[in-house]
């Protein structure tokens, strides 16, 4: 870490953009359960419907989109698919290769959830823009503070 030392609207600044990152996870976290699944299994079908183009919906290309380990993808995936909001199917490339699926159950589940985070991001979103603007804008000076103790250094 280097020398650079943080100031006090530094740290106001970091805690309100946490602050509302917290807002729209906590809004979330109560629109999933709501509708009756974990926050873990939304961003789970989330990513598999959002996955970039070309990448095949497979366990391993999952687990790396939701930085989880394999064994904590398949549980997931375990678990929606016993609520029928996912299936498996073998690839029609490569037989050893499962592909995951929503169901049309999991796309109208995700469809609802979906609708309600763009609503909240739309009505929230500036706020969270704005903190984070804020941190950007605030860059400045500790690049300068950065640059201070370098040359210092040299």
């Amino acid at each position: 870490m280097d020398n650079a030392r943080l100031s006090p609207e530094d740290f106001r600044l970091l805690a309100e953009f946490r602050f509302q990152i917290r807002q729209f996870l906590h809004f979330s976290e109560s629109a999933e359960r709501t509708l009756g699944i974990e926050p873990q299994q939304h961003q789970l079908m989330l990513a598999i419907k959002g996955l970039p183009a070309q990448t095949r919906p497979t366990v391993r290309a999952i687990s790396s989109r939701l930085c989880l380990r394999h064994n904590s993808t398949v549980e997931l995936i375990n678990r929606l698919a016993s609520r029928g909001a996912l299936v498996r199917r073998p690839s029609e490339d490569d037989r050893r290769e499962v592909l995951i699926e929503l169901t049309p159950f999991g796309e109208e589940l995700l469809q609802q959830l979906s609708v309600l985070h763009i609503q909240e991001l739309q009505n929230a979103g500036p706020a969270l823009a704005e903190a984070l603007q804020r941190i950007l804008r605030s860059e400045q000076p500790l690049q300068a503070e950065r640059l201070k103790a370098a040359e210092a250094q040299a």
